[in-house]
Order: C-alpha cells, then structure tokens, then sequence
C-alpha cells in the first residue's frame, strides 16, 4: 500500500444526553481530545447541548434515536409498534427482540427517523454532517434499508460501519458483551451493500467496540489504530476505501472513525431522553473515558504517528 496519511475522526456519541455529558463532551473537544459530536435529539438536555456547539463550533452529526427513551415525531408519542407498554422505545435489546417477532413497522421507521433530521435541522439551522445509530440501530435487518433511505432523501453523505478489524481477538472484552458486539459486525457486514447502493460513505477504518468504557486505554486506542492500518495493507478491506490515492500517487489517506462515550457520569434523576439516564451514562467508565482521551500521552502519539484530527465535515465528497 503507498504511503498514508491517518486522518482520525473522534467522535463523542450521545451529546444531548445530560448536562454532565455535554460538559466532559466539551471539555474533550477544547482539548483537542475529541473532534466530532452525535447529537441526540431527544435528549433531555439537547438545548443545552445544540447552544455549546453552536458557541464553540463543534462538528456536529445526529445520533438517530429508535431504541432509547421517547420520539419526537408527535404522531407516534401515543400509539406505534415502535414503543413498549410503559410508551417508551423498545431498549437496545427489546428492539432487535421486536424486529426479529416483525413488530416493527418500517412506515413508522422513517417517520421517526425523519422527524429527527428534520428536528436537527430546526435546532441546528444546517444538515447533520454525518448521521448514525444510537445503539447501532442504522445496521439492523430492515432498518438499514430505511435509514440509508432517508439519509439519500436529505443528502447525508455520511454514516459509521461499525466493523472493527481483529475485534475477535480482544480477549479482554468479557463475553455477554463479545457476543453483543459480533452480531453489530455482522449487521454491518450485512448492511455494507445496501449503504452503497445509496450513495452513502463512511471511513476506512471504524474503532470503538474494543476500546470503550473500562478497555479505552492508550494503549488499547493507538494499537488499534496500528492493527487496522497493517491490515488495509495485507488485503483488501471489507468495507472498501473511500479515499484512496488517485494513479500514479504514492501517498494516499487513510480515514479512520474512532467512537467514544466520553462524559461526567450522570446523577438521577437527571438525564436521559425521556425515561432518566441509564446505567451506561451513570458508569464511571465515561469518565474514565473522558480522562484517556485528554491523557497528552494519547496526543502526543497521533503526533508522532502523523495522525491528524479531523471531522466529517472535512471530509472531501
């Protein structure tokens, strides 16, 4: 492979979420630590959250919402298969147990999922630059196919495939959760032709599943990124290159996605997108997370390693 140039993507998921996420979110960023937000808009603290990006021009995509908390679409606050008994989404779990029965309704899929774009757009007076699952929900069976549609219908350019190179090989992952990240792969694999068949593009290279929470350490991010690259240079990658060098050029870009939950843990009963914070968002992982990502170690490695931040919206079309 010819020489490249790392562009890396750090993204900070759940913005919106509480206000102590949306400050270790910031923090990360005026850091230099993170270089990249997903808004959920139907997060408890989205104005607090749309007012900080806007404020520090923080590169901002939706976080499209179908598993947690409650819609925005007004029409399906009351009555949709998209909800459960107490009137909220179905969970992470529950709504991939609700596809797999066929309860879901597609139609109402793209209701919400449109609203939310369209709710993006009145918060934040511009189109997301990229747009991805809460959850992983964009890479489910059925889901995909809707997602991708709307993404073509607003001209979001933009999503994340969660496929992590080597992911099996990481030992330290227990595994309940193991497990739980092997089928988002293989949804993503799943979903890589019918992402294409829209037009919709994403990095080379996604990170994350491996490194969150409690496994996010220097070390574990910069070999990951190392793992990664040295595979793009054995075969041709699964998910295939967005960026590659044009003929006749020996140096060609490498963009690579690194997905991050960074944030103070949030306190009940304060949080959440409609139904309080989960235990995700309480956990002192999302502290330490934050605490790695600002580590000058960390910063001072994509230095030497000529990585360079940047953002979806930098990306060339």
């Amino acid at each position: 492979m010819p020489r490249a140039v790392l562009k890396l993507i750090v993204t900070g998921d759940d913005f919106g979420y509480c206000p102590r996420r949306n400050q270790g979110i910031v923090e990360c960023f005026l850091a230099g630590a993170i270089s990249n937000v997903s808004l959920l808009v139907n997060g408890s603290a989205v104005s607090n959250a749309v007012e900080l990006a806007k404020r520090y021009c923080i590169p901002i995509g939706l976080h499209a919402n179908l598993s947690e908390g409650s819609p925005v679409c007004p029409a399906l606050k009351e009555k949709s298969s998209l909800l459960n008994k107490e009137g909220f989404f179905h969970g992470k779990m529950g709504i991939r147990t609700a596809l797999a029965e066929g309860v879901l309704k597609m139609a109402e899929v793209k209701q919400e999922l449109t609203a939310q774009v369209d709710l993006f757009f009145e918060l934040m007076g511009h189109a997301p630059h990229h747009m991805d699952g809460h959850q992983h929900v964009h890479v489910l069976p059925e889901i995909r196919h809707v997602f991708a549609q709307v993404m073509e219908d607003y001209r979001i350019t933009y999503t994340r495939v969660p496929i992590e190179p080597d992911l099996p090989r990481c030992d330290w992952i227990d595994p309940p959760l193991m497990d739980f990240y092997l089928g988002v792969e293989k949804d993503s694999i799943d979903t890589v032709d019918v992402f294409r068949k829209h037009g919709i593009r994403w990095p080379d290279i996604y990170i994350g599943l491996s490194t969150m929470g409690k496994n996010m350490s220097v070390g574990n991010i910069l070999g990951a990124i190392d793992n990664a690259t040295a595979s793009l240079e054995k075969q041709t990658p699964s998910v295939p290159s967005s960026f590659a060098s044009s003929p006749g050029q020996d140096i060609r870009t490498v963009t690579i996605e690194l997905m991050t939950h960074p944030g103070y843990p949030s306190v009940p009963p304060v949080g959440g997108c409609g139904e309080g914070p989960d235990d995700f968002s309480q956990s002192w992982e999302r502290l330490h997370e934050l605490e790695t990502l600002k580590n000058p170690e960390l910063q001072s490695q994509y230095h030497i390693r000529n990585i360079q931040l940047c953002a979806f919206k930098n990306l060339e079309l």
